[in-house]
């Protein structure tokens, strides 16, 4: 029934002058603006509001539950195990959901992983597993639960029912100028995994150049308002704080990032991605109640990729055919002898997203194929000439707008680069 003392124009004048938004008008503006009740343009203008003037603790715990009572909350009662989930706020090279999900399985916890796709300069999860022949991320809730039981993992597609006033606030927020707002951003994620019905939940949140977050202070600030709203709703939250100054790994793209987790899930894998793979691994186990599990044995004697082998399986793809692989290649070399200084995430993120590995808009196409390939890392000795990164692409014509951003992606010193704690701090 609609609550007569509350209107649109109230609400957004409340927030507009500083105000804060009591209970009920949260309640009734998140309802309204999930049933059409509320105009775009009247939620365009509170997110604005939003923005400017933030919300506190109340407020943002309130907006997160009214979005979550917007659809269903899965009931994962049926799994046998702990369910654990994993989120990461998005980065340049971040395929660690690939192996980390297996893993966690491989331990005792089932992962119940809802994912997205890529927008932008950061690829999303469903467009890499889609690279696999036959893999389909759309399950039925049955499909999905028995999945879960059997497998102990599963990464798919949220569907429809979940967090609806989230689906339709987001890709509001991309075009009103209003995606920066940390109490939106926040609820937005906790609503999504709060209605997914998971356990315990950890957060990867991504800070530097490749990351939505530039700065510490900020991402700070989201990781704690996520945690406090994860406690808020009864699910065991910790947040890390990790580096995205340059690419992880040595993939950036879709099938190349597959091919990289893979290699992690067989015992190899370039350092960084299996340090922080292991690290959130031993965080989720912990927040699990699984803290005496130890996910680098499951890596080195073959149970994580067991696990990952049946996952593929399960969804339909075929875990041993060939990735898909791109016939056109273009090589950026280094211009002197020294260290490699730098790697900018984001310059490498924009040139595989031109080369096709990411899209513009959310009905874009991506290449399975696409991507760039670090040959070196920042702190490795070059000599002129040697190859820094290698792009791929299946449509050459892309290559001038990919190598006007990529050239400028590495800096080359003289002098090696002091080293970065690729973790930076655990905030609980």
């Amino acid at each position: 029934m609609e609550n007569r003392a509350v209107n649109a124009v109230d609400v957004i004048r409340t927030k507009r002058d500083g105000g804060q938004l009591s209970d009920a008008q949260i309640d009734w503006v998140v309802d309204g603006y999930t049933r059409g009740a509320v105009a775009d343009e009247q939620m365009a203008a509170l997110a604005m509001a939003i923005l400017l003037r933030g919300m506190n603790t109340r407020e943002t715990a309130r907006w997160t539950r009214a979005m979550v009572a917007s659809g269903e909350r899965l009931d994962l009662s049926s799994v046998p195990r702990p369910t654990v989930d994993k989120h990461s706020t998005g980065g340049v090279g971040d395929k660690i959901t690939l192996p980390l999900a297996p893993l966690v399985a491989a331990c005792g916890a089932a992962v119940p992983q809802l994912s997205g796709r890529g927008l932008g300069h950061t690829g999303g999860t469903l467009d890499k597993l889609e690279s696999i022949p036959g893999w389909r991320a759309t399950l039925s809730r049955e499909e999905f639960l028995r999945q879960l039981r059997e497998v102990g993992a599963v990464v798919c597609a949220a569907g429809d029912e979940l967090a609806p006033a989230d689906r339709k606030l987001y890709a509001l927020r991309d075009v009103t100028g209003t995606v920066e707002s940390i109490p939106l951003i926040a609820s937005s994620v906790m609503s999504k995994k709060i209605a997914e019905g998971t356990g315990a939940l950890v957060l990867d949140v991504k800070v530097g150049s490749g990351a939505f977050m530039k700065g510490v202070t900020d991402a700070r600030k989201l990781a704690r308002t996520m945690v406090e709203l994860g406690r808020a709703h009864q699910v065991t939250t910790v947040a890390l704080l990790t580096d995205m100054s340059a690419p992880l790994g040595r993939a950036v793209g879709n099938a190349v990032e597959v091919a990289e987790a893979v290699e992690v899930l067989a015992g190899g894998g370039p350092p960084d991605v299996v340090e922080l793979t292991l690290a959130l691994a031993r965080e989720m186990l912990a927040a699990a109640g699984l803290p005496e599990a130890d996910p680098a044995a499951a890596l080195v004697d073959g149970r994580a990729m067991d696990v990952w082998r049946a996952m593929i399986r399960a969804q339909g793809g075929d875990p041993d055919a060939p990735l898909p692989k791109a016939p056109e290649t273009e090589l950026v070399r280094a211009p002197m002898d020294g260290y490699v200084s730098t790697v900018d995430a984001y310059a490498v993120g924009v040139a595989a997203w031109r080369l096709g590995a990411g899209r513009a808009r959310k009905e874009d196409p991506v290449s399975p194929s696409a991507g760039v390939i670090l040959h070196r890392r920042p702190g490795d000795r070059v000599r002129a000439q040697d190859v820094l990164l290698e792009l791929r692409t299946e449509d050459p014509t892309r290559f001038p707008a990919a190598l006007a951003v990529a050239e400028g992606a590495v800096t080359v010193t003289s002098v090696p680069p002091e080293p970065r704690p690729l973790i930076m701090e655990k905030i609980a």
